[in-house]
């Protein structure tokens, strides 16, 4: 049985669309706050939320300003996002999304970056055989990372690979990805350096000078997010317009009951529901008119 399942609002590329996740008790939770990091910690094996599949276009990401934080598609002055197609890139490519319980926290200098953070979870490019759905919650290896800057804000690019795919056994550092997967790693920079260029913006810059930092690097990145949204969901630190709703995390201040978790995703798609009916009446009115 599937640990995790998801529940979708309205259709897809919509404004608004939404899709919210359940545990394996088909109880509501949060992708950001409720799935651990960790799907084996001993083995540093964590949980990946996918929120773009390879291959495709539609910037969905965890809504970390919503109850619940539902997936949704980005919007960006009153209109949906989508990634264009830079050549010879089609889409993203790799299984694109976020590890949960991890936060880039806005009001923390990178001492490596000598950026703060983007105020998101941490960010996975996951380099398997597999295209997954939207909304899937995969176990991963982690490789490697690329130190992206983006609009002068530190945002890390984790590279991994899903553990049940038939290659993961030669993937154990940075390094293999690119004995594995010759242009893979040279791909993924040239793609973030170059993929808002389309939308009038200049190109990203990285430090290290684009160069990939290896496994345990990598791991000491990750678990120091991990260590801010501690901070976040215990409210030790100003999350800003951050929604903190959770129904896991007894120490949180934030944590809220099955009923309460409902009645917010009930509330959200009435309010969704709304502003469709109001549209269509417009769209009527103005037809008739």
């Amino acid at each position: 049985m599937s640990r995790y399942s998801v529940e979708e609002r309205a259709g897809p590329h919509s404004p608004e669309y939404r899709l919210f996740f359940k545990d394996a008790a088909g109880r509501y939770i949060s992708p950001f706050h409720d799935i651990p990091i960790y799907a084996d910690a001993g083995k540093n094996v964590f949980n990946m939320v996918v929120e773009v599949p390879r291959w495709t276009n539609a910037k969905m990401e965890i809504s970390t300003k919503e109850p619940l934080n539902p997936i949704k598609q980005d919007v960006k002055k009153g209109k949906l996002r989508f990634v264009a197609n830079v050549f010879p890139h089609k889409g993203y490519i790799w299984n694109y999304g976020a590890i949960p319980q991890t936060w880039e926290d806005p009001g923390h200098k990178d001492e490596n970056t000598g950026c703060c953070g983007d105020n998101d979870p941490i960010d996975v490019c996951e380099i398997g055989s597999k295209v997954c759905s939207r909304g899937e919650v995969i176990k991963v290896k982690v490789l490697g990372t690329l130190a992206l800057i983006d609009e002068g804000e530190t945002d890390w690019k984790v590279i991994a690979i899903n553990v049940e795919d038939p290659e993961a056994d030669s993937y154990n550092d940075i390094e293999d990805v690119r004995r594995m997967k010759p242009g893979y790693l040279e791909a993924t920079v040239d793609w973030f350096r170059r993929y808002k260029v389309p939308d009038g913006k200049p190109e990203n810059q990285f430090a290290f000078n684009g160069e990939f930092k290896g496994k345990d690097f990598a791991l000491d990145v990750i678990k120091g997010t991990h260590e801010h949204w501690k901070a976040l969901i215990t409210k030790k630190a100003d999350g800003g317009e951050i929604n903190c709703t959770n129904l896991t995390v007894s120490d949180s201040p934030f944590c809220c009951s099955q009923d309460c978790a409902k009645a917010t995703v009930d509330a959200v798609s009435t309010s969704l529901s709304g502003q469709i009916l109001v549209l269509l009446s417009g769209e009527k009115e103005q037809f008739v008119w």
